[in-house]
């Protein structure tokens, strides 16, 4: 609950009518779930505009709207107007006042991979000890991350919220938001160059959640991504730091791992055992570094163990799902070359009877290496698979190169659209028992659209 005046503070705005020290119960920018003596923010976004709504929302029972000044008028004088530079801002502005009233754990994540299932396996630990708040999906940009946050109630005692970026300065400015008192990177990956340029550029976009955190200052970072490595002696304080140990030993280091029947198995620190429901050894580092949080907040080894070996890894992410008699790998949800050289991975070590085949989709935001990142990834896929569909203009170039890698072409297949995909991949390719099939690609490109259909087609989608 806010007063008028608190939101003026806060955002620095103009009361242009009504009573400064009313009464708001929340705030809101969608009418339609605007509750009765919210606080309404006309937000101007892609697709739409809040200020052409601002009529219903007074409707529906709003006590205060918040616009860009000059943007709109309210039909009702009875009904408070704070007058704003930058509706946007003052979202985002009113979530860090909210945020500060809380003396509570604070953890942000960010990296180029692996962050919402790092943030889903933290609040899963952390939930047998705390009530925790945390993004819905991936609710992790400059709005969903301050709409968040105003959903803390002193019922919370631990907020655990991802941030994604693809322009500079946007983790910089969340992290302002969150005032975060733990912060994870996961890695630096070629992710977003169309706008950040370099890996190194990613590096300084990540790594500045890490420069922005609050008392006590708690930050944890993969040891063995090379660019976060260079990072961790050169602040004020010391991380954290998990990883198998590659580059040197860290506080959290995996080791003894299998991998079994879709299952990971490993040893932290040689000594604690671990089980996880998947088939991709690359979410050892997700783990680690839920088991870091949760140490940090207090829950022993065995509690962790306990808590991981019964996640379920979030939709889209590396699931292994039975669609009629073939085994799917489904990694729909996002696509870069650091996620797919690991989905790759998995699909090289897991044993199957039949044939293993790839449907991989463009990767998209990769600046002008986008060819020579999409020809490794034909490469990549020629070593693994017998069979491969790609999906988009980038991924003939993936297709060309895996057949001079060597596939052979009546193996490989070009189409333009998720929809064409699932045509090939039914008609032409026909997936049997003993088949395993990966389908991957960025998040523009569809890729889920995959198992709509053909789970439609007389095929019975299994989980």
């Amino acid at each position: 609950m806010f007063r008028v005046h608190e939101l003026i503070n806060a955002t620095c705005g103009n009361l242009a009518q009504g009573d400064a020290f009313l009464e708001v119960k929340g705030v809101s920018i969608d009418t339609r779930t605007i509750r009765k003596n919210d606080a309404f923010i006309a937000i101007k976004g892609d697709n739409f505009d809040g200020h052409d709504f601002i009529a219903e929302a007074v409707n529906k029972g709003a006590a205060c709207i918040i616009l860009q000044k000059g943007r709109a008028r309210v039909p009702r004088r009875n009904v408070a107007v704070i007058e704003v530079g930058d509706s946007v801002q003052a979202l985002g502005s009113i979530a860090k006042f909210h945020r500060q009233r809380f003396d509570i754990p604070v953890i942000a994540i960010t990296g180029s991979s692996g962050k919402t299932t790092v943030k889903e396996m933290s609040a899963w630990v952390l939930a047998r000890a705390h009530r925790v708040l945390k993004n819905q999906g991936t609710q992790n940009n400059h709005i969903g991350v301050p709409l968040t946050l105003l959903n803390l109630t002193r019922s919370h005692t631990v907020a655990v919220v991802e941030l994604g970026t693809n322009h500079c300065g946007e983790i910089e400015h969340l992290a302002k938001i969150s005032c975060p008192t733990i912060g994870v990177v996961t890695n630096i990956g070629p992710a977003h160059l169309e706008f950040f340029g370099t890996l190194a550029g990613v590096a300084r976009e990540k790594y500045a959640l890490i420069e922005q955190l609050i008392h006590p200052f708690i930050a944890i970072v993969n040891n063995d991504d090379a660019f976060l490595k260079k990072k961790t002696g050169a602040g004020a304080y010391k991380p954290f730091t998990i990883g198998f140990g590659i580059r040197s030993p860290g506080d959290f280091t995996a080791s003894c791992v299998t991998a079994a029947k879709g299952n990971v198995a490993f040893e932290v620190n040689k000594k604690y055992g671990f089980t996880l429901n998947t088939a991709g050894c690359h979410n050892i580092y997700n783990a680690l570094a839920a088991i870091a949080i949760a140490r940090v907040l207090g829950l022993g080894y065995p509690e962790c163990a306990r808590r991981l070996r019964s996640f379920d890894f979030p939709k889209g992410r590396g699931n292994l799902v039975l669609v009629g008699e073939a085994q799917f790998i489904d990694d729909t949800y996002n696509s870069n070359p650091l996620s797919l050289r690991q989905a790759l991975e998995t699909l090289a070590s897991l044993t199957n009877k039949g044939r293993k085949i790839c449907v991989l989709g463009d990767m998209l935001e990769l600046g002008s290496r986008k060819e020579s990142f999409h020809r490794r990834a034909g490469k990549l896929a020629a070593k693994v698979c017998d069979t491969l569909i790609a999906v988009g203009q980038l991924s003939k170039i993936s297709a060309e190169e895996a057949y001079s890698s060597g596939l052979s072409r009546r193996d490989i297949f070009t189409c333009n659209s998720s929809c064409e995909a699932a045509d090939i991949l039914q008609q032409k390719v026909a997936p049997r028992k003993g088949d395993l099939v990966l389908v991957k690609g960025s998040r523009g490109m569809k890729m889920e659209e995959i198992f709509k259909k053909i789970s439609t087609r007389n095929l019975k989608l299994k989980t």
